[in-house]
């Protein structure tokens, strides 16, 4: 007897298998944009693999300016049944109306411009991925066919509108904050100071899906990948008094530990700046 759709021998006959891997600078999620920035200049590189006829199927594709990357959300785990987007209120929704990657499957779905073609090469615009994310397939963005403007977006709508009001706080950075900011940015080129400004000058609140959280009665820090931004809120006002290496020393120091992003700066960031000097916020 044949099985079922449903049944656990079928389903475990479906298989993928990357057809590449994304090459980008984002070496940790809080780099990556909820959906990309198509005013950024940013570049990303689609590397295909060898050996598997891919330049082929690259045959007419340089005519379409955008491309659909259906990617795998390798990072991630496990899946949620209710999430906590990080666009909005902190209110739990549910996976299916989200674009959480904490899905019963990982799979991600993005439109990128496609720039150029060189090989098994696919040059390409800004992208909300992650370095090293596995590619599953490439398809042709046909606008006639793939935009629908005018449909509803559910409860995105109401995020939507608060998100293009103007910047509801102002973020400053006392001078220690700036100091240890120009340090990274100039001798590692790591800044997150724009990103970060974007957040906490839209809702500098406590959320888990944005990484922030309380620390104490009156101060709040800020996830920023491998880096965390110690800042206090008084009123409309927001200032960071200072950044923090994310891991401890002794993760940093372990050679088992080798996935850490910015490892080498976090170092020297503690040498510069001890744990000590600044645990009190």
């Amino acid at each position: 007897m044949n099985a079922s759709p449903e049944s656990d021998d079928a389903l475990a006959k479906l298989t993928v298998r990357p057809i590449g891997f994304l090459r980008a600078g984002k070496q940790v999620k809080f780099q990556t944009r909820h959906q990309p920035d198509e005013t950024s200049t940013e570049e990303n590189v689609l590397e295909l693999l060898p050996g598997r006829g891919f330049d082929l199927g690259l045959r007419d594709l340089s005519g379409f300016s955008r491309i659909w990357l259906v990617s795998w959300f390798d990072r991630n785990e496990s899946w949620r049944a209710l999430v906590l987007p990080p666009r909005g209120p902190a209110r739990r929704r549910g996976v299916f109306a989200t674009r959480s990657p904490h899905r019963p499957n990982p799979l991600g779905l993005t439109p990128v411009q496609l720039k150029a073609i060189r090989g098994r090469r696919l040059f390409l615009g800004p992208c909300d991925l992650m370095d090293g994310t596995p590619i599953l397939d490439i398809k042709p963005y046909i606008p006639s066919y793939d935009a629908f403007p005018d449909e509803q977006t559910g409860w995105i709508e109401a995020v939507d509108r608060t998100l293009q009001e103007p910047p509801r706080f102002t973020v400053t950075f006392a001078a220690l904050a700036e100091e240890q900011a120009d340090w990274l940015r100039e001798r590692w080129q790591v800044d997150f100071r724009p990103r970060l400004i974007e957040l906490l000058s839209q809702d500098p609140s406590v959320h888990r899906g944005r990484r922030i959280r309380a620390r104490g009665a009156a101060m709040r820090v800020a996830g920023c990948g491998a880096w965390r931004a110690v800042f206090a809120v008084a009123g409309q006002a927001v200032e960071v008094r200072h950044l923090e290496a994310a891991y401890p020393r002794r993760f940093l120091e372990d050679p088992q530990r080798l996935a850490i992003a910015d490892r080498e700066a976090q170092r020297a960031f503690l040498e510069r700046w001890p744990e000590q000097t600044i645990s009190g916020g």
